[in-house]
């Protein structure tokens, strides 16, 4: 059976096991089967640090040293990153304006959860410096990571030929062994994925879910919607791949993603499947990828104009047009100026809402629930940083046949 059916299967029998048993074995499942889950994790998580730093080294020096090509990558995909950043809040804000989430439910006088403030632009490219690589890479803070590989693949490709090429088929080799250990552990997912959603369903079965069931369902349709209007496109018209051949590419990473909750957890397989599923080379992969799973939040955009509306709706708050702009404005600078924080979701959100003067307190409606919505929200994010590493591939293939060309 094929490895994606099999996930699913487990997801399906994770909720249906979940419902039945409830909350009052919740205690015997955390205790017993949910460590499972987070073994699982954890083994996928052992991957992100080494598959990035081996994967971008691979990639810089296949570029041959050219920061010109290096700058083109980074600036194409920074722009397409924020331009699909701001049509998933359009989108979230338009589903969200059609369904209404929040009329007829009250504050229920809940306190805001304690959220950590966002560091500056500034601040945010001072963390990007490392001080120690080794620190880094072990508290896995991939932005740091990035720039070192940066440094290093560009520093490989200035030294003599021999010592080039040594070092490019080690790290081609070390990164051909990290694809292996996360294909071994990929055939451990549909038991870590049953694992890990399990206590989920049995924590927030239905009476919990039910009366902020608007919310759930407009963050769902705005994610398929953003999925097949904005990304199937990226793929077809950009990538020139197939919108059945992408998501079949990509259903083992979105169902990991929508698991796990975690984009970085997902990385690993993300660029493996990129690469062997879809066929996008290596040198745009290692970049775009790694990149994206800290800045791109197409998926916490959608959340954030679903949860806005929502709230301005329980406060009785009615947001004009330019609230709405400045909403997206905001939510936009914001996926850049919180990449990388633990916890972006709900900082986005603290920034957008307090934008608009809506209360903090809404915070607190959703905090419940964010769990569930970070499924959603989570699986749109790595969808699309592999969308946006379709078009940068394609267009990187055409200019260096462009070039070959002209050199005949």
């Amino acid at each position: 059976m094929n490895l994606s059916i099999q996930i699913f299967a487990a997801l399906i029998l994770s909720v249906i096991c979940g419902l039945i048993a409830g909350p009052d074995n919740l205690p015997f499942i955390t205790k017993w089967i949910a460590p499972i889950g987070t073994i699982f994790i954890n083994l996928i998580k052992m991957m992100i640090v080494p598959v990035v730093f081996c994967s971008l080294i691979v990639g810089v020096t296949s570029l041959g040293g050219d920061s010109r090509k290096l700058g083109r990558i980074s600036a194409r995909t920074i722009l397409l990153y924020l331009i699909t950043t701001a049509i998933a809040i359009i989108i979230g804000f338009a589903v969200a304006g059609l369904i209404q989430p929040g009329h007829g439910l009250e504050a229920m006088g809940k306190a805001a959860p304690k959220i950590k403030e966002a560091p500056t632009i500034m601040q945010v490219l001072v963390n990007m410096v490392p001080t120690n690589p080794i620190a880094s890479m072990a508290k896995a803070d991939i932005l740091p990571v990035i720039i070192f590989a940066l440094f290093i693949g560009v520093a490989i490709t200035k030294i003599d030929q021999h010592g080039n090429q040594v070092l490019t088929n080690f790290f081609g080799a070390a990164a051909e062994v990290c694809y292996n250990v996360i294909s071994m552990v990929m055939k451990f997912a549909p038991y870590g994925v049953f694992a890990l959603l399990l206590p989920v369903v049995c924590k927030n079965g239905p009476k919990v879910l039910l009366p902020l069931l608007s919310v759930i369902a407009c963050a769902a349709i705005g994610s398929v919607l953003h999925c097949l209007l904005v990304y199937s496109p990226l793929a077809s018209f950009g990538g020139g791949i197939s919108p059945i051949k992408f998501f079949r590419g990509m259903s083992e990473a979105m169902m990991l993603a929508f698991t796990t909750c975690s984009s970085s957890g997902t990385l690993p397989v993300n660029m493996k499947n990129a690469q062997e599923k879809l066929g996008l080379s290596r040198e745009v992969t290692s970049f775009v990828l790694p990149l994206g799973a800290t800045i791109n939040m197409d998926g916490t955009a959608i959340y954030m104009g679903v949860c806005t509306l929502f709230i301005a709706n329980v406060f009785g708050v009615h947001l004009g047009m330019s609230d709405i702009i400045l909403v997206i404005f905001t939510g936009t600078l914001a996926s850049i100026g919180t990449a990388g924080v633990p916890g972006a979701g709900l900082i986005m959100l603290a920034m957008v809402l307090q934008s608009v003067q809506l209360p903090l307190e809404g915070l607190a409606l959703v905090a419940g629930i964010d769990r569930v919505l970070d499924m959603f929200r989570t699986t749109v994010n790595i969808t699309g940083d592999v969308a946006v590493a379709s078009v940068v591939d394609r267009a990187e293939r055409k200019l260096a046949g462009e070039n070959k060309q002209i050199i005949k």
